[in-house]
């Protein structure tokens, strides 16, 4: 049986929810990543990816100026990064920075990968969606990239910082 309740009691039975992390370069010329749990594929020809940010955060403002983010997914081993990276504003951090979170070069876009993450995309914005108090970016994948060393991918298992992996087949 069903029963009627606020959208932000339903909304919850959404987890285990998948995590993410989306970097943009801001304006100071500072890599800045951002850990996100709404994303989609949204198309196959081409292959485009779907980010929903919200209107406040640094990232938007990021994205909205060079065009482009990685979405990279993240290994159970990087659970701390994950929480650092969406706790903590790029707005006054340099993010990689403080964590040591070891990056490598982007070569389509103007942007870094996770080293050790389960996967990365490069994307360039195509398209760009109001929605509410957050703003979707439909990207297309330039160049998509997966670790050579299967890893359990990083979820969120209830609202707030609980993170576990998943393992990828």
């Amino acid at each position: 049986m069903q029963k009627t309740v606020p959208y932000s009691m339903a909304i919850e039975s959404r987890y285990p929810e998948q995590i993410a992390v989306c970097i943009a370069r801001d304006a100071n010329g500072r890599y800045n990543p951002m850990t996100i749990g709404w994303f989609m594929p949204v198309s196959m020809k081409p292959a485009m990816i779907a980010i929903a940010v919200g209107r406040d955060r640094h990232t938007l403002e990021a994205i909205r100026l060079r065009r482009e983010f990685t979405l990279a997914f993240l290994s159970e081993p990087q659970a701390d990064l994950a929480r650092y990276f969406g706790t903590h504003s790029g707005r006054d951090t340099d993010k990689f920075e403080a964590t040591g979170c070891a990056t490598i070069p982007a070569e389509k876009i103007d942007s870094r990968l996770i080293k050790d993450a389960v996967a990365n995309f490069e994307c360039a914005v195509r398209q760009e969606v109001e929605a509410g108090d957050h703003i979707v970016f439909i990207g297309e994948v330039l160049r998509a990239l997966v670790t050579d060393n299967p890893v359990n991918r990083m979820f969120t298992l209830i609202k707030g910082e609980h993170l576990d992996g998943v393992r990828q087949k």
